[in-house]
């Protein structure tokens, strides 16, 4: 497909091209640019928060590889590629680990060949669904045909679940999307917090919605249900540079970070 047949509105601003855009990404539009100025005028930090979730996600996703042996890999809301990609850092620790990218955002499937190269051993495809239709997902043929169900799964769900306002509902998906997964898989997610610096957060979190992107920002309690039914792992719900923090996560302070992460395990 081309970019003119997927009409991009690339007038329009698009939260994975402004993430693109505050990482210093090129896959991005003045629209995007203008509202992410915009936003971060208010909430200053945003860039920094967004490098540590994407450093958050590096460390997770390696973690599971190397200490719990997850070896395959559900990525729902992908966005657009941004090295190290998953399955770059989980490839690099078990080459035959399997992954597959969610997600429905028009531009992120005009690069979702970036998200498709794979270790000789391994496999990664990429499939153009909705996180707000698990079905969709779950009873893909592409799905069945690179992950096996009987066999742990990480869903991973990284800085996507702000963008969904209705906290049940968003109970109500992690739930159907974990009910098939076997024993010993893990949920792993990343979403906006008001708890290191709620002043900040609001303002920015009006800017989202003010540029017509729906966003909302949650406390540490609100998060936790997220994982009802599931084991929560050390060190919790946390910000996440403090998940595991490698020596430059460790150096940022709370208020600089203002998304909190966990990952959690079904027995």
């Amino acid at each position: 497909m081309t970019r003119r047949e997927l009409d991009l509105q690339t007038d329009i601003p698009h939260s994975a091209r402004i993430y693109d855009y505050l990482l210093g990404g090129k896959d991005n539009y003045p629209a995007d640019r203008a509202a992410a100025g915009n936003i971060v005028a208010d909430w200053p930090n945003l860039p920094v928060s967004m490098r540590a979730n994407r450093k958050f996600m590096a460390r997770m996703v390696h973690h599971l590889a190397a200490e719990r042996g997850i070896r395959q890999f559900l990525d729902i809301g992908t966005g657009l590629p941004t090295s190290p990609n998953l399955h770059e850092v989980v490839q690099g620790v078990a080459p035959e680990s399997r992954i597959v990218y969610v997600d429905n955002d028009p531009i992120v499937l005009v690069h979702a060949r970036a998200l498709l190269t794979s270790s000789r051993e391994g496999r990664t495809g990429y499939l153009d669904a909705d996180f707000r239709n698990p079905d969709a997902i779950l009873e893909s043929d592409q799905l069945r045909e690179y992950l096996d169900l009987s066999q742990p799964v990480a869903l991973s769900l990284i800085a996507i679940l702000h963008f969904i306002i209705d906290d049940a509902e968003v109970r109500r998906i992690i739930d159907h999307l974990m009910a098939p997964l076997a024993p010993g898989s893990v949920l792993a997610l990343s979403t906006t917090t008001l708890d290191n610096n709620p002043e900040v957060v609001a303002a920015g979190v009006a800017a989202y919605n003010a540029h017509g992107i729906p966003t909302v920002a949650r406390t540490k309690p609100e998060v936790e249900t997220f994982f009802n039914g599931l084991e929560i792992l050390d060190p919790g719900v946390v910000p996440v540079h403090r998940w595991h923090p490698d020596e430059e996560s460790s150096r940022l302070d709370d208020p600089q970070v203002t998304i909190h992460g966990g990952i959690a395990v079904k027995n």
